[in-house]
C-alpha cells in the first residue's frame, strides 16, 4: 500500500512540474530572425513586393533609357525613385517595431547609398533633359556676363560722383553748381580725373583706390573664359559620373537585394560569412555574364563587335570603340582576373587550421583558371598572332598569287575556346564534388552539370561561326548563345544557393534540391523573358528619339 501510494504521489509531484514548466516556458523557441518573427509581416512583405517591383522592374528600364539617351530616363527614374520611397517607408516602420535580430547588417547602409545614388542620378538626368532648349531660347553665357559687367561699371561710375549737393548737375553739358563759369568744380567732377583733384578726404580717396586695385584683380583671375571653362569642365565630369552610375547602378541594386535575403533569412553570421560570400560572388559573376551574353544575343554591344557580327568602321562607331577588344579577350581577362586573386582566398575561411583536400582542390581550379584566362588573352593579342605570321617566308615569285597571301575569313571573327573549355572543366569538376550533405552534393551537381551544357552550347556557336563567319555588322543572334544564357543564369542561381547556410537551412525543413533547380528554372525564364522587354522598350525609345530629331524639335538628347 505505501507503494502504491508514494508512486501516486511522485506521478502527481511530476504532472504539477510539467504543467508548471508548460505555463512558464514556451513550448517553441523564440524567433532569432526576422523570417520566423511572426509579428508585423505586413509591414515587410510590403516592403519586399515594393523594392522588387523597383530594382527588378522600374529601375532596368529607368537604366536602358538613360543609356539610349532618350527623354523618358527622367520619368522613369522618378516613378522609381517613389516606388522606391514607399517601400524605405514601410522598411523603417517595420525595423521600428520589431527586436534588432540581425545587428549591424549591410543592408541597410547599402539600401540607403544606392538610394541616393539613383537620386542624383535623377536630378543629373533632369539638368541634362533640355540641354539645347537651354542654350537656343536663353542667353548666352558670355551676353549675360557682358550684360552684367554694363550695369556694373554704370553703378561705379555714379558711386564715382562728388558732387557737393543732391546730385545736381549731372549731365555732361551741365555745370554743377548752375555756374559754368566755374571750371574747376567741372573739373573736379570728371571721373578720369586725378585723385588728389577731387574734394575728398584721404580717407575716402584711398578707399577708392583699395576698391577700384581689387575689382582690377578680380576681373582678371575670375574672366568671363574662365568661369565659361571651370564650368564646363565641373559639367563634363558630373556627367561621366552620371553615365558611370548608370552602368553600375544594377549591381548595387542587385547587391542590395542579396544582402536583404541574407538579412531577413538571418545567414551568414560568424564563419558563414566566407562560405556565403565565395558562394554569392561567384555564383553572381556567371548569373550576370548569363544576362549579358543574352543582351549580345538581342544586339547589345553590335557596335563593337560582340554581337557575332562584323566590328562597324571606324567612321562609324569612333576610334574608341573601333579599339575595343573582342568579347573572347574580355572573357579570358575575366577568368585570369578570378583564379590570379581566388588562389589566395581559398583558405580564407579556414585560417590557422590546416590544409584539407577540399582546399586544395579549390585552388588547383584557381589555377587552372589563372592559366586558362592567360592563354586566351595570349591567343586573342593581334600582336602576337602577326609575329608568328611572320616566320613564314616572304613571296619572292613574282607570279606567286596575291590572294594566297590575303588574311583568312577567320581572322575578322574571334572563335577561341578557351574560356568555353575552362567552364566546361569546372562543371566537371563540380558536378563530381563531394559535400558533406546530399542536399549540398546534388545542388553541386545541378549548377555544374548546368555549367558543362553552356560549354558545349558555346562550342556549337563557334562551329557555326567557323563554318560561315559573319559577313554584316548586323547582329547574326546564334541559336545555341541562348542555350548559353539560361544555363549560365540558372546555373549561377544554383550556385549562390548551395552555400553552407542555405543548404542547412534546406535540410533542417525537409527540403530537396530539386525544390531548389524548379524554383531556379522559373526564375531564369522569367528573368530572360523580362531583359528582352527591357531591351525592346529600350530599342523603341530610342527610335522614337531619332524621329523626334528629324523632325527638328528644339532639345537634345543629353
Amino acid at each position: 500500500m505505501e507503494t502504491s501510494h508514494y508512486k501516486l504521489g511522485m506521478a502527481v509531484s511530476n504532472l504539477t512540474d510539467a504543467m508548471m514548466s508548460n505555463s512558464t516556458v514556451p513550448t517553441t523557441s523564440a524567433p532569432d530572425t526576422y523570417f520566423t518573427f511572426p509579428l508585423y509581416s505586413t509591414f515587410v512583405i510590403a516592403h519586399i513586393v515594393l523594392m522588387i517591383a523597383a530594382w527588378v522592374f522600374v529601375l532596368p528600364i529607368s537604366v536602358m533609357l538613360s543609356i539610349g539617351r532618350t527623354r523618358l530616363a527622367s520619368t522613369a527614374q522618378l516613378t522609381f525613385i517613389s516606388i522606391n520611397a514607399v517601400g524605405l517607408l514601410f522598411g523603417t516602420l517595420y525595423n521600428n517595431k520589431t527586436p534588432e535580430f540581425y545587428e549591424n547588417n549591410v543592408h541597410n547602409k547599402l539600401g540607403w547609398l544606392v538610394t541616393w545614388v539613383i537620386s542624383m542620378q535623377a536630378i543629373v538626368g533632369l539638368t541634362k533633359k533640355y540641354r539645347r532648349t537651354e542654350v537656343t531660347h536663353k542667353p548666352s553665357y558670355e551676353i549675360t556676363m557682358a550684360q552684367y559687367q554694363n550695369v556694373q561699371d554704370m553703378r561705379n561710375a555714379q558711386s564715382c560722383r562728388y558732387s557737393q549737393d543732391s546730385g545736381q548737375g549731372t549731365e555732361p553739358s551741365t555745370p554743377r553748381n548752375s555756374s559754368p563759369s566755374s571750371p574747376q568744380a567741372f573739373d573736379e567732377d570728371r571721373e578720369d580725373a586725378p585723385m588728389f583733384s577731387r574734394k575728398s578726404d584721404p580717407e575716402k580717396i584711398m578707399g577708392e583706390k583699395h576698391d577700384i586695385w581689387t575689382r582690377n584683380i578680380v576681373r582678371r583671375i575670375v574672366s568671363r573664359s574662365s568661369l565659361a571653362t571651370i564650368r564646363r569642365q565641373v559639367v563634363t565630369y558630373i556627367y561621366v559620373l552620371h553615365d558611370v552610375a548608370d552602368r553600375l547602378i544594377l549591381f548595387l541594386g542587385f547587391a542590395t537585394i542579396l544582402t536583404g535575403l541574407v538579412t531577413y533569412g538571418g545567414i551568414f553570421k560568424s564563419d558563414g560569412i566566407f562560405s556565403g560570400l565565395a558562394h554569392f560572388v561567384k555564383g553572381g559573376i556567371f548569373f550576370w555574364y548569363g544576362l549579358l551574353t543574352l543582351g549580345r544575343v538581342m544586339g547589345s554591344f553590335a557596335d563593337i563587335g560582340w554581337s557575332w557580327n562584323i566590328k562597324p568602321p571606324t567612321s562609324v562607331v569612333g576610334a574608341r570603340k573601333a579599339a575595343a577588344p573582342t568579347a573572347e579577350f574580355m572573357e579570358s581577362f575575366l577568368i585570369f582576373l578570378y583564379g590570379a586573386t581566388n588562389v589566395w582566398l581559398e583558405h580564407l575561411g579556414e585560417m590557422g587550421k590546416g590544409w584539407s583536400a577540399g582546399d586544395l582542390e579549390h585552388v588547383s581550379i584557381s589555377i587552372m583558371f589563372f592559366g586558362g584566362g592567360l592563354c586566351g588573352m595570349l591567343i586573342e593579342s593581334r600582336a602576337i598572332r602577326d609575329l608568328l605570321n611572320s616566320t613564314l617566308p616572304c613571296p619572292s615569285s613574282p607570279t606567286s598569287s596575291p590572294a594566297q597571301w590575303e588574311p583568312p575569313r577567320t581572322y575578322g571573327f574571334s572563335t577561341n575556346p578557351l574560356p568555353a573549355i575552362i567552364i566546361l572543366l569546372l562543371g566537371m569538376l563540380m558536378s563530381g564534388h563531394h559535400q558533406s550533405l546530399m542536399v549540398s552534393t546534388k545542388l553541386h551537381s545541378m549548377w555544374g552539370n548546368l555549367f558543362f551544357a553552356a560549354a558545349l552550347a558555346r562550342g556549337a556557336t563557334y562551329m557555326l561561326m567557323y563554318l560561315s563567319p559573319p559577313t554584316s555588322v548586323l547582329p547574326s543572334r546564334p541559336p545555341s548563345e541562348i542555350v548559353v544564357a539560361f544555363c549560365l543564369i540558372s546555373g549561377g542561381i544554383l550556385f549562390m544557393s548551395s552555400n553552407t547556410d542555405v543548404v542547412d537551412a534546406l535540410a533542417a525543413r525537409d527540403l530537396n534540391a530539386m525544390f531548389v533547380f524548379t524554383v531556379a528554372m522559373g526564375l531564369t525564364a522569367l528573368l530572360m523573358a523580362w531583359e528582352v522587354v527591357v531591351l525592346a522598350v529600350k530599342a523603341w525609345a530610342v527610335a522614337r528619339e531619332a524621329r523626334g530629331s528629324v523632325s527638328g524639335d528644339g532639345w537634345e538628347l543629353a
